[in-house]
């Protein structure tokens, strides 16, 4: 009886034991197995010009229909060797090995600036003990077996002192050529080096810069920081005298200068010596003034970074979205042959096509293109939807599936150069972001199971946001469309061609990691103009550093502009400002203003000349 009852037990608790072994393996292999992935391998380098890597846009065009539609990889699918959940963890695990790789990069190059670093800091060191052997008569016994002296000798301080000395006598010599105490002879008008004047609230300038005030409230912050430091140095030095005579006269009153005190100062930089600031402020008296006069010497250059960029293997992927305008697209197409395609060859074309009207035009374009150089490292997009310049850059910058590229947003009226494609290369940095899961296998019997992904952040990430050269009219330029020469000819860099158009912000290099990671543009924005200056300030609230300048390779060619009357206020008066600031310079749309009184003078001029004729 007590045996029976026993093994009716013992049967219990085995099978209870046996169910929650099950539970549990069930569990364990639901939560480690691999994610299921439908995207290929991370790619690697864009073969040189002429080859055909699938990473580039596989081996022909491609079209995607619809929002997410994605063409022009190409590529044959992946072939099975197992299980979808054997793939999808070897994709996995191509992704960590790469970025293991990248990592392991990133660390080689910082530790080679930081030799370099070090060796730079061992000649320092080397200099300042020469210095010192020259400063006491010669090296000791110990220095010249290479022994460094033991604790702070009055060598070493008069090392120190002598290095001190070397630097003030550089910084006075800066003030001696700079034009301050006396004036020197310039060439003309155009060497004169003109000043800014300021008070406490305002600064009216020559160079405006991209808000076009004469006069503004400074709002970058090193402007604001530089003309407080000197009002505060001025104030320090008139109510604390430094010399016997000075303090005399500061005795003889009792007049405590306060910021409320200043009156104007002026200031200008010699872009190699120095700053000049003259300050006014209110005397005793109404008609007695405190003049002072401070100057900023700049130091001497000072090496930062020594690097070597390679950028045979950086691929870009420019990204143009369309909406008609078949004949821009062709003449956009020849300069795209001429430089990506024969020049450069290492570039891969994303057209993004709203609407089914000239589509085939389009796809016709590209064929014969290809078909003529042999180039298929293009992807075509379509989408059947109302034209959103944002919305078309964001679909063709997600719709690559190669890694991470640098992405190049252009519009269909770009001219660029091979000269920008290499700027836009050496202007970019991605930001090196090292992740890694760990999953164990279910072989390792280790207690310990990580399931929190481990990233590793590292700083030197940019974005390239150049200043492109904007064509005027040709036909006000060059007298009429009879005369208009070819587009090269055109691009010339003057005042009286075109401007450099530093209110836009649509042309843009950054990595595809960065706009994923910034969030792209706003897709709410429709039609013309705003998603640009949205992404443009996401970068600048960021930790990213933008790299803004004037690109010699980067034209915007001039084109009819047309506002539609369904825009927004604000943006319809943004798209006429730029309408107006496209067709000539301020002077040649004053002769056009002023046309009917220069012919009146001019014919005026003639009467008077039939009138009374020159005596011969």
């Amino acid at each position: 009886m007590l045996r029976r009852g026993l093994l009716t037990w013992v049967s219990r608790v085995g099978g209870v034991l046996v169910f929650l072994c099950c539970s549990l393996s069930l569990l364990y292999v639901m939560t480690c197995s691999p994610p299921q992935s439908d995207e290929p391998p991370l790619g690697h380098a864009l073969p040189r010009r002429g080859s055909n890597h699938p990473s580039l846009g596989g081996t022909g065009p491609g079209i995607g229909t619809g929002a997410g539609g994605t063409g022009g990889g190409g590529g044959a699918p992946a072939q099975s060797g197992g299980s979808p959940g054997v793939q999808s963890y070897q994709v996995l695990l191509q992704e960590r090995e790469e970025q293991h790789r990248h990592y392991i990069s990133s660390l080689k190059k910082e530790i080679a600036q930081l030799k370099e670093a070090l060796q730079e800091r061992s000649q320092q060191l080397k200099g300042v003990q020469e210095s010192l052997k020259r400063g006491s008569g010669g090296p000791a016994e110990g220095q010249e077996a290479g022994i460094a002296p033991q604790g702070g000798g009055p060598g070493e301080t008069h090392g120190a002192r002598s290095q001190q000395a070397d630097i003030q006598e550089f910084l006075r010599s800066q003030l001696s050529k700079a034009e301050v105490t006396a004036g020197i002879r310039l060439p003309s008008e155009y060497a004169v080096v003109p000043f800014e004047s300021f008070t406490l609230q305002r600064v009216y300038q020559l160079e405006m810069g991209l808000t076009r005030h004469p006069e503004e409230k400074p709002v970058r912050k090193d402007k604001r920081e530089e003309l407080g430091e000197v009002l505060e140095t001025a104030l320090l030095s008139l109510n604390t005298p430094s010399t016997q005579r000075g303090a005399a006269e500061k005795t003889q009153t009792s007049k405590v200068y306060a910021p409320s005190d200043f009156i104007e100062g002026i200031r200008r930089t010699e872009r190699d010596k120095g700053t000049l600031y003259e300050l006014t402020f209110r005397g005793e008296s109404t008609h007695e003034f405190r003049r002072l006069v401070l100057f900023r010497p700049f130091g001497p250059l000072m090496k930062v970074k020594n690097d070597r960029v390679d950028t045979a293997n950086v691929p870009i992927n420019i990204i143009v979205p369309l909406s008609r305008r078949t004949d821009k697209f062709k003449q956009f197409m020849q300069n795209f042959r001429e430089v990506c395609v024969r020049q450069d060859g290492r570039v891969h074309l994303t057209v993004v096509y709203f609407g089914n009207e000239q589509m085939s035009e389009v796809r016709s374009t590209l064929e014969n293109m290809s078909r003529e150089v042999h180039f298929k490292n293009y992807t075509l997009l379509q989408l059947d939807e109302e034209f959103s310049r944002g919305r078309g850059l964001d679909v063709g910058a997600r719709a690559w599936k190669g890694g991470n590229v640098l992405l190049f947003f252009c519009d269909v009226d770009i001219y660029f150069t091979a000269d920008f494609l290499n700027s836009c290369r050496l202007n970019t940095q991605p930001g090196r972001t090292y992740c890694r899961t760990i999953c164990p296998d279910t072989r390792d019997k280790s207690p310990t199971v990580s399931l929190t992904p481990l990233c590793l952040h590292s700083s030197g990430k940019k974005v390239f946001y150049p200043v492109l050269f904007s064509q005027y009219n040709p036909t006000l330029i060059y007298g009429g469309a009879e005369h208009i020469p070819t587009v090269e000819q055109q691009l010339v860099i003057k005042k009286d061609t075109g401007f450099w158009r530093d209110f836009g912000f649509g042309m843009t290099c950054q990595y595809r990691s960065d706009f994923i990671n910034i969030g792209g543009f706003d897709i709410d924005i429709k039609g013309w103009g705003g998603e640009d200056v949205h992404l443009y300030r996401k970068y600048l609230h960021s930790n990213l550093l933008v790299v803004r300048a004037p690109s010699r390779g980067l034209f915007h060619l001039w084109h009819e502009k047309h506002c539609a009357d369904e825009l927004p206020p604000d943006q319809y008066r943004m798209c006429m400002q730029s309408k107006a600031m496209n067709e000539a310079s301020h002077g040649q749309l004053g002769m056009l203003f002023f046309r009917h009184e220069i012919e009146a003078h001019l014919r005026k001029q003639k009467q008077q000349h039939n009138t009374n004729p020159k005596k011969t």
